[in-house]
């Protein structure tokens, strides 16, 4: 789904003109990464939570040259937490990707 998809379906189901959607759904995210630049944690209920975190830096290996060691440096990345809604939900689709198997008749 992207944001244009996001922008239709609101406004389909709220009757809203499409351009104000936008700027709704734009201020938001906008502030979402505003947030996250100054450090704070963003949570939004039953939806999740963002957070930036720090990677330590480590040593990775170039796929194309295994034998050399390549230093990767500390750097800052936004982490994802689901809420408990959403995370139930999504676990509800491990059957329709990996269903039962049922094991061959004797």
């Amino acid at each position: 789904m992207t944001k244009r998809d996001l922008v239709i379906r609101i406004s389909n189901d709220t009757n809203l003109i499409q351009q104000d959607v936008l700027t709704v759904v734009q201020k938001t995210l906008d502030y979402v990464t505003e947030a996250l630049i100054k450090g704070e944690t963003v949570e939004l209920r039953n939806f999740g939570v963002f957070e930036v975190k720090l990677r330590k830096p480590r040593v990775g290996r170039n796929p194309n040259d295994p034998g050399k060691d390549v230093q990767i440096p500390a750097r800052a990345v936004v982490k994802f937490k689901p809420g408990k809604e959403m995370r139930e939900q999504v676990l509800r689709l491990t059957e329709k990707y990996n269903p039962p198997q049922n094991p061959p008749h004797a």
